[in-house]
């Protein structure tokens, strides 16, 4: 901890902005203002990312590109969600081989008998032990070692009972990486061994993977596929790995809860194609499923039809309540023709526009109907079956 001149800076104007405050400097020369600053705007993104973390005095946040890779409380209480599902006797042991700044690890261990904490950076572990104090967690075990050298020292027999992995995503130069083995550790040179001295392995991953290509590179162990989502924005893809598991893995799109699960066998024909304009509601899947790409799964587990196989926008007569994603009830379907624009869009001076699987982007459809952004209509561009462009005007329901 520093000192109180330092703390009571950071108690002081932490709801302030940052680069004001840096400008400005700090009169005492006892304050540690880098330290500091690195605090204030710790507290002002856990405030919405850890809101739990934000509400008790005296966490330590790490440095700005640690806070901007953690995990936050919504995808870390899912994975909670994962490890509660597992059997009672695959909940002994956590073993978190990258603990970073400890959101995952303080938020699973709850759910273990034992938890290790491992990271290679010791002023990390400063942190987590510091912070794990706080969060009431006396069983965290801390390690400042590489995950290599640990697995090495697990013994294999008994075998941990869950080993957590979120390798770090950036190359030496910061760069972002993205694919299984650019990443540090490198998972699938880890492999065997985590198979060996794990029962269950968790791995947190990019979002901008692709989860077929992850499945086939980490084999057939492979017993779960999670695409998680938050305010319909994909986070974290995570996989789950079982030593007992072979066969195809389960596919979990999940967006604030809301669930859509299939196995891979399930989506092996194209999606059901509209064959008429005459429909009354559209449909926009979520952000995990999008990712997921499981669009011919959704026309024969929901009674939707797709615009076109490209389009990834759906539609019906009926209202589906429970289609995973956005739902919007059509006022109109107008062709770009001119006069047919003036008619579905008189009296619309603003709109949310989007375009799929259509020539111009957004912002290009935006500026050529002369609307503004927002309001309460919402405008999709896209393509339908027969290749004509079409414009949907909506209401979200």
């Amino acid at each position: 901890m520093k000192n109180e001149a330092t703390i009571q800076f950071v108690l002081d104007h932490r709801e302030e902005d940052v680069r004001a405050l840096a400008l400005r400097g700090s009169r005492d020369k006892e304050v540690d203002l880098p330290w500091a600053l690195d605090q204030i705007q710790g507290w002002q993104t856990a405030r919405h990312k850890l809101p739990s973390w934000a509400a008790i005095d005296g966490i330590i946040y790490p440095p700005h590109l640690s806070m901007e890779q953690c995990s936050s409380e919504a995808t870390a209480i899912y994975k909670c969600c994962i490890v509660e599902r597992l059997p009672e006797s695959c909940r002994e042991t956590l073993i978190d081989l990258t603990g970073g700044f400890g959101v995952d690890f303080a938020f699973m261990a709850r759910c273990f008998d034992h938890a290790c904490y491992v990271e290679r950076q010791a002023h990390l572990c400063d942190t987590a032990r510091h912070n794990f104090e706080l969060l009431g967690l006396p069983h965290a075990r801390i390690i400042n070692a590489d995950a290599e050298q640990v697995l090495s020292e697990v013994k294999t027999e008994p075998a941990t009972t869950l080993l957590y992995l979120d390798p770090a995503r950036r190359d030496s130069n910061k760069a972002r990486t993205y694919a299984i083995t650019d990443c540090t550790p490198n998972v699938l040179e880890l492999l065997p061994r985590l198979l060996q001295c794990g029962q269950h392995v968790l791995l947190k991953l990019s979002p901008m993977l692709d989860w077929h290509k992850a499945v086939s590179d980490l084999g057939n162990h492979v017993a779960e596929v999670h695409i998680v989502s938050v305010g319909n924005e994909c986070k974290e893809l995570l996989i789950l790995i079982a030593a007992n598991h072979v066969g195809e893995p389960s596919v979990h799109c999940v967006n604030d809860g809301q669930p859509l699960i299939y196995m891979p066998s399930q989506d092996s024909v194209a999606p059901a194609i509209a064959t008429s304009e005459e429909v009354r509601y559209l449909y926009e899947p979520n952000a995990s499923v999008m990712k997921a790409g499981c669009f011919g799964l959704l026309t024969r587990r929901f009674p939707v039809k797709a615009l076109a196989t490209d389009s990834h926008l759906f539609v019906s007569n009926e209202q589906v309540e429970d289609f995973p994603g956005r739902r919007f009830a059509i006022i109109a379907v107008t062709t770009m023709n001119k006069k047919d624009l003036g008619r579905a869009l008189s009296g619309i001076t603003r709109a949310n526009v989007a375009t799929r699987n259509f020539p111009m982007t957004a912002q290009q459809l935006r500026q050529r109907l002369g609307l503004k952004d927002g309001g309460d209509y919402y405008i999709f561009g896209t393509t339908n079956a027969t290749g004509e462009h079409r414009l949907y005007i909506c209401n979200k329901l």
